[in-house]
């Protein structure tokens, strides 16, 4: 995830640099965790190819708990709960509860749907640091890509319900070609919200988004998405708005983004390089780590593929710091050993290689990333054979 407010504002001298762990250091993980895998919708991209029926084997109110006891011994302070849809798990405010009393910074990621007056002092009541709500375009758009008619304008109402609450929420949207030119408007829906954070996603290629790949945004598509952002974001800053932009599942975001910094502020451009240097791009099975439903964890959320264990049979520290497989400790190899482009591209050190299930999807796991919005000339490379999009001319 890139931090690009924060960034901004250490460039302004308003905060510190983001804290960061050096590349390819034993960190405990910020740990995103599928409490269920049944969803009241059927999104397009959906990783978890959630569906709204009842899976097997799920873990039971008591193993959640061990598993929060676990994550806690392991040093995790950052734990976001998701799905499926949470909000369907009947013991997810016992959960959170017990998680919160154990000091965690507590996230909930909802399609915001089922929000409404009957639970809305619930959550409330739970503290969660924050609660992302997904809105993937506007309304016809979202409802389209959501398959649920109706499904904006309850997100929507939900994001209002919220922030009447106090709570802290942040507008979700993963950037595709059928809502790249509603971002602008979508924007201007955090000041008529009152929202203060906004996460752009990029299309990761798994579960459903695997097959849906064909609606991923164009290069000049996502270029363009990310420097409305930066511009959004750098404006927020000088009027002193309390706004946070961020951006997943691309790390190449962050040479545009020191690609900006060079045109718009030049002076600032050393010291944000600096920064995107000791930050090292793509982090999973580093400083990411996904436990799904059943208990299964992965080096993120788009690994369901590949399970390095199971926090049932073996603690959460056992497997992550103590015992890490073949695959985790290649991951946190700085910079990774990759190939195509990536191998040989002059800012490897700060994306990292990028989104890994990107490349699986096209065939090659140390591959190039076929998501990289980033022309050969930006790279430093030439006469690479390209693999799955057209070469540049």
């Amino acid at each position: 995830m890139l931090r690009i407010s924060h960034y901004l504002r250490a460039l302004a001298g308003q905060c510190p640099a983001p804290r960061v762990a050096p590349p390819g250091s034993q960190r405990p993980p910020v740990v995103i965790w599928n409490l269920l895998r049944r969803c009241n919708l059927t999104c397009k991209h959906c990783y978890a190819t959630s569906a709204d029926s009842v899976f097997r084997d799920e873990l039971d109110t008591a193993a959640a708990l061990q598993v929060i006891n676990d994550l806690h011994d392991a040093g995790v302070r950052v734990l976001i709960l998701s799905g499926g849809e949470p909000l369907l798990r009947d013991d997810l405010f016992q959960l959170s509860a017990y998680a919160r009393g154990k000091g965690f910074f507590l996230a909930l990621s909802t399609n915001g749907t089922l929000i409404d007056a009957s639970n809305i002092q619930h959550i409330s009541e739970a503290h969660f640091d924050y609660v992302g709500i997904s809105i993937d375009g506007l309304e016809a758009t979202h409802d389209e890509f959501r398959q649920l008619k109706g499904s904006f304008a309850s997100s929507m109402a939900a994001i209002r319900l919220c922030r009447e609450q106090g709570i802290r929420v942040g507008l979700r949207t993963t950037l595709t070609q059928q809502n790249h030119a509603q971002l602008p408007r979508l924007l201007d829906l955090m000041n008529e919200y009152d929202v203060q954070k906004f996460y752009l996603s990029h299309l990761n290629y798994s579960g459903r988004g695997k097959r849906s790949r064909k609606l991923d945004a164009q290069q000049q598509m996502s270029r363009e998405a990310m420097t409305l952002i930066f511009e959004r974001a750098w404006h927020d800053i000088e009027q002193g708005r309390d706004s946070d932009f961020v951006s997943g599942n691309n790390d190449a975001d962050a040479i545009l983004l020191l690609q900006w910094v060079s045109r718009r502020l030049p002076q600032h451009y050393t010291a944000l390089e600096q920064m995107l240097r000791a930050w090292g791009g793509n982090a999973s099975g580093s400083g990411i780590a996904n436990i799904d439903n059943t208990g299964e964890v992965h080096p993120d959320t788009y690994w369901w593929q590949h399970s390095v264990g199971n926090v049932r049979r073996t603690p959460f520290k056992t497997l992550w710091s103590e015992r890490p497989d073949a695959l985790l400790l290649k991951l946190r190899e700085h910079p990774r050993a990759v190939g195509g482009r990536c191998g040989q591209c002059r800012w490897l050190a700060i994306c990292n290689g990028n989104t890994r299930t990107r490349a699986w999807a096209d065939g090659d796991l140390w591959g190039q990333d076929p998501g990289c919005h980033l022309s050969d000339d930006e790279i430093g490379v030439h006469a690479i054979p390209c693999v799955a999009q057209p070469c540049a001319q």
